[in-house]
């Protein structure tokens, strides 16, 4: 559905689709009072009597409206009751075609969608906090509504489908989200929802339509070429097209997991750790086993499974493919089947494999396969695709080892790039380091904070978002990691966050830096911790009393009055004194 081109012109829509009837109405009364005035009548003096316009209007005005109001100057003659007969009679098919036409005109899709656009565009114009272009409001669409709510985030979505725009309505969002059904590969749709906005902070394209997510891509490259575009791409000619305009983060599910898979083979507690930062808002990541060394079985040879066999293939996994259809290499051992009975799990070598990837486009078949595989080999690991959100029930009730769901993928690495930008330097940091790292960093962090998934924020030390830090780090004071991270309300217990990365404005970096780290303006910290942690953080940052109670321990008084009574009464304790 695309949006009118020059919609803003509802009123001149209306009297388009009116023009008729009006027209109809108004000949009607013309001809009316015409006629009226040349009837002759007869006045109480038995003279011939013409009526004036002015009167013979007032008449039908009264008349053809229905209102029934009878004064007149004098009894009216034969062929004035002759001639006002009729006039009823055309007024009558004149409102009758005219309210018909109204009606029309209400269950018009094209005016409801006007109106709709214009609502939407009002609301956008309204928007006076940062926002996110959300383009596809399909199951990763609404995980990252949700994300972005519960972070207190506002959120713009534009949808092709009315069925899932209706559905936002009913999400029950703490803040209202403005959302329009309209084709968003459509550039003037974008500038409708407010990607040239200043307000705008980032454009998140997630339709499942690669070339609508081009077309995205492009638009805000063009139109809005600073902000950050993160476009969903399920092929790599469409990710090198995105890649060429420029587009900043282009995410590929399947690429994407086959990472995860690679990192959980090569270092289970950094897969461990990124689950956990990256996880949605609100969850519990659950710690699963690690992905054992040996034979694996993929089943399925689609895009998925050929992403599969290349990350396996990386970590030199023997694998066995099972697939209908012979797969392009030789460098596989192949069965035919589609692995969702014994037979072809058993030709496969399911009983001597350690792990299975039930990989196939069917949630049916995958699960089919997951069963029939776990009776055969009890202790197998088993990855289970899951192609559709709302099959989650069933894939839960399973309790596979590992789940692949693409929206899930798309929504935490939209979350880690929009949300917390300096999440992911931390991030591939961290899958340099060693597994022994990696594990001492997992077991302190959920030892502390537990496997809830955790805030995970940013803080850059600069006058407009921590004035208070700043003047004193500018006056040259040396203020540590250790006397700053201290709960405002009491300064001996510490803050429940960790800074775990620093970004110096050098363009050096320090990861987990310690607590005797001296802090600098314009260094940018990412914390790691609980929600109220990150606000007593920014009271502390923002606040000079807050700041002073946290460094020195002295509970300044707040205002000028009290401050000058706090004033009297240290001289008065001064003067008191001895010496």
């Amino acid at each position: 559905m695309t949006p009118l081109p020059r919609h803003q012109s509802i009123f001149f829509l209306i009297m388009r689709r009116l023009r008729a009837p009006l027209i109809l109405l108004i000949s009607i009364i013309a001809i009316s009072v015409l006629g009226l005035t040349l009837s002759p009548g007869v006045d109480a003096d038995g003279r011939v009597h013409y009526l004036s316009f002015f009167h013979a209007f007032y008449f039908i005005s009264y008349t053809a409206t229905t209102i029934g109001f009878g004064e007149i100057l004098y009894d009216f003659s034969d062929q004035q009751r002759l001639w006002v007969t009729i006039c009823i009679y055309l007024s009558v098919v004149g409102w009758a075609y005219t309210v018909g036409t109204v009606f029309s005109l209400l269950s018009d899709r094209s005016l409801r969608q006007a109106v709709q656009t214009q609502r939407f565009m009002r609301a956008v114009r309204r928007l006076r906090e940062p926002f996110f272009l959300v383009c596809g409001y399909g199951e990763t669409g609404r995980l990252i509504c949700s994300a972005l709510d519960r972070l207190g985030q506002r959120a713009v979505v534009v949808e092709m489908d009315e069925n899932k725009v209706g559905e936002v309505d009913l999400h029950g969002y703490a803040a209202d989200v403005p959302a329009l059904a309209a084709d968003a590969s459509n550039p003037e749709t974008l500038r409708f929802a407010g990607l040239t906005s200043p307000h705008c902070v980032g454009v998140i394209a997630l339709t499942n339509d690669d070339s609508a997510n081009l077309a995205i891509a492009i638009a805000a490259r063009l139109l809005a070429p600073r902000l950050p575009a993160l476009c969903r791409a399920e092929s790599a000619e469409t990710a090198a097209n995105m890649a060429s305009f420029g587009t900043r983060h282009i995410i590929n599910p399947f690429e994407k997991f086959g990472d995860y898979l690679g990192l959980a083979l090569q270092s289970p507690p950094a897969w461990q750790l990124l689950a956990w930062l990256t996880g949605l808002p609100g969850t519990t990541v659950e710690h699963h086993r690690e992905p054992p060394r040996g034979k694996w079985i993929l089943c399925g040879h689609g895009r998925f499974g050929r992403v599969m066999v290349q990350a396996l293939d990386r970590k030199e996994v023997p694998l066995t493919i099972i697939d209908r259809h012979p797969p392009d290499d030789v460098d596989h051992r192949w069965v035919q089947g589609d692995g969702t009975g014994a037979p072809a799990l058993n030709a496969a070598g399911v009983k001597d494999a350690v792990g299975i990837v039930a990989g196939t486009s069917s949630d049916v078949d995958n699960l089919s396969i997951a069963v029939t595989a776990r009776e055969l080999n009890r202790e197998l690991f088993i990855v289970l695709r899951q192609n559709h959100y709302s099959n989650h029930a069933l894939f839960d009730a399973f309790d596979a080892d590992f789940n692949m769901v693409p929206s899930e993928i798309i929504a935490h690495e939209c979350l880690a790039i929009l949300t917390t930008p300096l999440l992911v330097p931390f991030l591939e940091e961290m899958k340099q380091r060693d597994e022994e790292w990696c594990n001492w960093l997992l077991k302190r962090l959920t030892g502390r904070f537990g496997w809830d998934v955790p805030t995970v924020w940013s803080e850059r030390i600069n006058l407009s978002r921590t004035p208070a830090l700043y003047r004193r780090l500018m006056a040259g004071e040396d203020i540590t990691l250790d006397a700053l991270l201290r709960s405002p309300h009491n300064r001996n217990e510490y803050l429940a966050c960790e800074a775990v990365y620093m970004e110096r404005d050098d363009d050096d970096h320090l990861i987990m830096p310690r607590g005797e780290t001296v802090v600098r303006a314009g260094d940018e910290l990412l914390l790691v911790g609980r929600r109220a942690a990150r606000s007593d953080l920014a009271l502390c940052l923002a606040n000079e009393h807050a700041l002073t109670y946290v460094l020195t321990g002295e509970d300044l008084p707040g205002g000028w009055i009290w401050e000058k009574l706090a004033g009297r009464r240290k001289a008065r304790v001064h003067r008191r004194l001895p010496g």
